[in-house]
């Protein structure tokens, strides 16, 4: 979304307002991205996640998968990050994630996707100039493939009350 602060200056804006959510919608994340193995192993042992499966060729082929699996941590990250340009850029909190579901196997080098749902919004009964909305994502790979799922509630500011309305 772009804002004209003048005739000739325009601003970038992300996210919506509480306003711009109807349910039903459905926002196709863009742009996807391809998780490489430097991704992979970085991410695992950041998060001291040590299991072969993420960083050790000769283990991995040994499993039914036959090759590495990137870690569902990093999938799950890189998922919600690709939602925040269309969901919560103009976000107060996130108050939650339910029903993360991980369906099928992504490896390094896949390219995913996502793309989000909204399934229900309502005025907040405590804070008069927000609203929450609730959004299903899911994780596709680049061959169609749904590898991931998940719920998540998002506080939104009405428009004319997020801070980037103070900037």
């Amino acid at each position: 979304m772009i804002k004209t602060t003048t005739p000739t200056r325009h601003r970038a804006s992300l996210g919506r307002y509480f306003e711009d959510f109807a349910v039903g919608d459905v926002y196709e994340h863009f742009p996807g991205r391809t998780i490489t193995e430097t991704d992979n192993i970085q991410f695992s042992l950041l998060t001291m996640n040590n299991h072969p499966m993420h960083c050790d060729h000769a283990f991995a082929a040994k499993s039914e998968f036959g090759k590495p699996l990137v870690n569902s941590g990093l999938t799950l990250a890189i998922v919600l990050g690709m939602t925040v340009a269309d969901v919560s850029g103009k976000a107060i909190a996130n108050l939650g994630w339910k029903d993360i579901q991980l369906i099928a196997p992504v490896h390094p080098g896949d390219t995913i996707y996502a793309e989000s749902e909204m399934l229900e919004k309502r005025e907040s009964k405590s804070r008069p100039t927000q609203g929450i909305v609730t959004v299903r994502t899911i994780g596709k790979k680049a061959d169609g493939v749904v590898f991931m799922s998940f719920v998540r509630s998002v506080l939104i500011p009405k428009r004319g009350h997020g801070v980037q309305d103070i900037v």
